[in-house]
This record gives structure tokens, sequence and C-alpha cells, in this order.
């Protein structure tokens, strides 16, 4: 009889397997679940199958030794998932729901737990009945191939779920009891408004901590830089807000209004999810020469904004310079604060 996402023993693949994809499923696959490991990067499928994954968080280090595919081997499979946790990058997120299509069971469900706002495109790909939207916080870095550097505790790591569409609302607490393995799981029926403020705070840190080569802590601390970071975060609310979204708290941080909520969820980051060290998940791309998620952060404000009839200035600054960094145009670091806020007066409308 095929597995349905209904039994007591689901059947979970984790779909990328860099920092938070590993971090994650060895949590599930240490508290006993039935997980498999996919991942398109071969020296990490290699290392893993050697190794096993080593996880070292606060002083200490883990072993496990999942069992993992390499993306042409998914093809082999003659069984099928109940669950599949999507951790690939944004943009690579329809070509992974492609692949992993015909091995996700009638019953089943995708789950994007990713950055960006992905979930529409799930739900194209497999269905409004099996897409769900996850926001994550966790903190961790791959720097070596089965390696991740966790730096949030499961108790400082966060998660919401829910369906994109009503149809997948029964999938919710089935997919919330997995994650709880890693961290608190919240549970809402506006994914939309919980996707769009993570975007918020996405927008504020990542790109801008990476222009300037600098930790997020280090970035969020420079005072030419908070100014910056700040100002594309609340272009993002803007968007935001005229998308229809609600701006509410995330991971459990205090109450605020639309005109506090970046300065008081970039304080609250600071406060309890990241190290002083913490790198993005941008910066951690360009250290290894990877093409990063700008376009689905800061360039999704950018075009939202555009589609409103109004400009994001910080937030095309910000793109305008990653892509130069990423053509090699530009080297990253703290020498581009200064170019990189006169680039953001530039595009500011003129005062009427």
């Amino acid at each position: 009889m095929e597995h349905t996402i209904e039994n007591a023993q689901p059947r979970i693949a984790v779909l990328g397997n860099g920092a938070n994809g590993s971090a994650i499923g060895v949590d599930v696959a240490r508290a006993g679940l039935d997980v498999t490991f996919i991942d398109q990067w071969p020296a990490n499928v290699e290392a893993i199958r050697l190794d096993g994954v080593r996880v070292q968080l606060a002083g200490h280090e883990t072993v496990t030794r999942p069992p993992i595919l390499h993306l042409c081997e998914v093809a082999t499979l003659r069984s099928k998932f109940d669950i599949v946790l999507l951790l690939v990058k944004a943009y690579d997120t329809r070509w992974a729901c492609e692949l992993i299509k015909p091995y996700v069971a009638d019953g089943g469900v995708v789950v994007g737990v990713q950055n960006g706002m992905t979930g529409d495109t799930i739900a194209e790909v497999l269905g409004a009945n099996r897409a769900l939207g996850a926001v994550i916080e966790i903190t961790s870095a791959m720097y070596t191939p089965g390696i991740v550097e966790r730096h949030s505790s499961h108790e400082r790591s966060w998660f919401a779920v829910g369906p994109v569409h009503p149809d997948a609302a029964p999938h919710a607490e089935a997919v919330a009891a997995v994650l709880r393995h890693a961290g608190t799981v919240e549970v809402t029926d506006d994914i939309a408004s919980a996707k769009w403020m993570k975007l918020i705070l996405n927008a504020a840190e990542l790109v801008p901590s990476a222009i300037v080569d600098l930790s997020i802590a280090d970035c969020a601390r420079d005072p030419l830089m908070r100014g910056l970071m700040l100002e594309a975060g609340n272009e993002a609310v803007r968007a935001a807000q005229l998308e229809g979204a609600s701006i509410r708290p995330i991971f459990g941080m205090a109450a605020t209004t639309p005109e506090t909520f970046v300065e008081t969820v970039l304080d609250e980051l600071l406060a309890h999810y990241v190290l002083s060290h913490s790198r993005s998940t941008v910066l951690q791309d360009w250290i290894k020469d990877r093409h990063s998620e700008v376009d689905e952060l800061n360039g999704y404000v950018v075009d939202t904004l555009a589609r409103h009839g109004e400009q994001a200035p910080a937030n095309t600054a910000m793109v305008e310079f990653a892509h130069a960094i990423e053509r090699g145009e530009l080297n990253r670091g703290r020498h581009l604060g200064g170019p990189l806020r006169q680039r953001v007066a530039e595009l500011r409308p003129l005062p009427r």
C-alpha cells in the first residue's frame, strides 16, 4: 500500500543539503524518522557517503549517516515520498519541483523551506493541494563538503508553516511535527504574510552585509550600513503592504508596527539568532564563487514596487552592486560602503 502523509512513519526527502538542509535533515534523521538526502553538489554527496554529516554546534560535534543521492540517482527510485522538504536556492525551485514531482506520493506534499517567495511556483508544479510554504530562521554555514557549522541552537531555530492554498491545509500539522525536531514551529493560515516578513529581513541583512564582506552583526552595527539596511528593509515593508500582506511579528519578536518592524526584527536577529561571526547565505555563496539569490530577494522588492508604480532606491542599488560583484567587476569589501550609499542617494526620487 502506498504511504500517505497520514502515516505514522512518513517517507521524507530533504532536497538540497547545504548548511540548512543538512542541519534540518540530521535532526529529522536522529529523531528516528525515515529520511533521504538528495543534493546537487557532487563533492557534498560523496563526503556524506564516506564520512557522514558532521554538525558542529556550541563546541560539540555529531556525525550522522543518512542515505544520500546525487540528482542523477533520483531516477532510480522505486518508491515515493510523503513529505519533501525543499531547501534548494529560490532560483532553483521550479526545476527541483519538476525533478521530484514523479516521486511525491499522491497524498504527499512539497514544502518550500527556503528564502524568497517560492510558494506559487511549488503549487504550479505540484498542484495547490500539495504545496506548503515555510519561513526558516536557522543560522548555519557550510564551507567544506559534509561539515555544517550550526550557529543557532534548536531552541533558537524557528519555522512557520502554512498552505499556499487552503486545499493543502490538512498537510500543515504533519509537516510541523517533522520540523519540530529541528526547532520551534508555528502553523499559520497566512503563510504569504509570514514569507513577506522574512523577505523584509532578508532584504535588509543578506545582500548589504555581503557587499561589504562583513558578518551580519558587524554590518548592522556599522552606522553607515545600518542606515542602508533599514532603508532596504523599509522599502520591502512598503512592497509587502502594497501586496496586501499583514505586517506581523515573526520568530517570537515583540509586537511591532510597519514603521518599527525592520529595526525590531533586525535587533531580534542580532540578539538571539546569529553569532558575531555569522555570515549571510549570500556572502557564503560568493565565498564559494556561486550565484546568489539577490534577484529573488532585493530584486523581488524592486520588481514589486515597480508594478505599483513606486521606486526602491536602496534595493535597486543593492542589486546593481551584487550583480557587479558576481560579474567580477567589483570586489566585495568595506570600501564599497561609501559608493553604495552614494548610489542609493542618486536613485532616490527628487522631492516634488
